[in-house]
């Protein structure tokens, strides 16, 4: 089994910044990718940002310029650092990861953007 713990949601302004780290431990044999999702209330989970095992990155149209994701390979750990947030980046940030038995989510942790 695959766990994926996340931390570094909080209360920010807008215009400031946070960052996000999810920490994956257990059986990780091979990772196909890493990512971030976000759920907003009344809305479907949508995608953030997600980097393959090769390190191509991949941004939603709403984050580009403002969000970075990473990763550390020594450590199994996905970053998304977040500049510039909005109210609209409000929402239940997921950890995501895909390897060779299937996907994997984190808990979810709570970004709120204040106005």
């Amino acid at each position: 089994q695959v766990q994926l713990v996340e931390s570094g949601g909080g209360l920010v302004q807008a215009g400031g910044s946070l960052r996000l780290s999810c920490a994956a431990s257990g059986r990780i044999f091979s990772i196909k990718a890493l990512g971030w999702y976000r759920q907003a209330p009344g809305k479907q989970r949508e995608l953030v940002a997600t980097i393959i095992s090769g390190g191509s990155t991949n941004y939603a149209d709403s984050v580009k310029g403002r969000f970075t994701i990473s990763r550390d390979n020594a450590k199994n750990t996905v970053y998304l650092q977040m500049n510039s947030l909005k109210p609209e980046d409000t929402a239940v940030y997921y950890c995501w990861l895909r390897g060779l038995a299937g996907d994997y989510w984190g808990q979810g942790t709570q970004v709120t953007v204040s106005s």
